[in-house]
């Protein structure tokens, strides 16, 4: 009999003192995962292999040779990526558990990212696999609990208030709730010149200017810089939140699901809106979805994210032709696509 284990055994193994229901979440991940393999004639085992955490990671040979060929070419230009997430880990404490020996949340385990100037990435997973907090760490509303944050090259991971306000002029955020992410005591106007005048960009007549093109530029009439938010539909809100984002002419936008708020013929607006702001601004993005339709729609790159780990990367094209990991495959048998079938190819 073969002492070699299985990589449900394996998993296990690794999940060491784990709870009993850590351990068999990690075993039925595994056991989903080996069912797969065989069904696709072992295919998946060449791209695929475990982590230190024993968490199933997958890349094919073709996307990992053009992730590398994509960032040599930056690399050779002299080009920084915006932000470089280094092998980050976000763990919070709950309160459950002892006082002195809390239980633990492992939000985000071992995540590595570059984001390139002019490029889209999505990310996408179920509730709870760290896309959000992955964003937060990223515009620094969250700090890691390990690993580094790269800003154009500098070391951010312990940001100052100084730093805090450089980044905040470049990457911006679009939030998932237009109705909360605005303020409802403020008019339009008045909600897009806020960040210029927090950040002391432009004279008075120049940043009025900018709000009048602002507004043009996402496609909503001169007369709503007048309006307060509850008076403008959801989409109306969300457009509103997307120029208010552009204001200080960012580097970067970090989308976190800005769509899943809106109803389908209104999502399919804003995604095209910002897919024509990414062209003419020369925009990088990351967009943070549930829908993995909607994020091969508007991606360059791919991340799947499940239980805090990066299951499987690569380019649009190659995740939804050639998916590696079992998950992937999961996603996208489960997500029936809103969109025509051939736009983002």
């Amino acid at each position: 009999m073969s002492d070699r284990k299985t990589l449900s055994e394996e998993m296990v193994a690794a999940a060491g003192g784990a709870l009993a229901s850590d351990k068999a979440k990690v075993r039925s991940d595994a056991e989903l995962y080996e069912r797969a393999t065989i069904e696709a004639g072992g295919a998946a085992t060449d791209a695929c292999g475990t982590d230190t955490d024993g968490a199933v990671a997958c890349e094919t040979p073709a996307s990992h040779e053009a992730i590398e060929a994509e960032e040599e070419a930056f690399e050779r230009e002299g080009v920084e990526p915006i932000i470089f997430l280094d092998n980050i880990e976000v763990t919070f404490k709950t309160r459950t558990g002892s006082l002195l020996h809390p239980n633990l949340v492992h939000a985000v385990r071992g995540l590595t990212l570059k984001l390139w100037p002019g490029e889209t990435i999505g990310i996408v997973g179920e509730s709870g696999c760290g896309k959000s907090t992955t964003a937060n760490v990223m515009c620094g509303l969250q700090s890691p609990t390990s690993g580094r944050v790269f800003f154009k090259g500098k070391d951010v991971t312990h940001r100052t208030a100084a730093d805090r306000r450089v980044i905040g002029r470049v990457i911006s955020v679009v939030f998932q709730d237009p109705a909360t992410a605005l303020n409802a005591r403020m008019s339009v106007r008045e909600q897009l010149l806020d960040p210029m005048i927090v950040h002391k960009v432009g004279t008075k007549e120049e940043r009025e200017r900018r709000v009048h093109d602002l507004i043009g530029m996402v496609g909503l009439p001169q007369s709503a810089l007048e309006a307060l938010p509850g008076q403008l539909s959801g989409g109306q809100r969300q457009r509103v939140a997307i120029a208010r984002a552009l204001a200080l002419k960012p580097d970067a936008i970090i989308a976190d699901e800005p769509t899943s708020a809106l109803d389908v013929s209104v999502r399919a607006q804003i995604l095209n809106l910002l897919m024509d702001l990414k062209k003419e601004l020369g925009l990088a993005m990351v967009f943070i979805s549930h829908d993995i339709q909607t994020v091969r729609y508007i991606s360059d790159r791919i991340i799947v994210m499940n239980a805090g780990r990066a299951v499987e990367r690569g380019t649009a094209e190659q995740v939804f032709n050639d998916p590696q990991d079992s998950y992937t495959r999961l996603l996208l048998g489960a997500a029936p696509s809103l969109l025509h079938p051939e736009l983002g190819k």
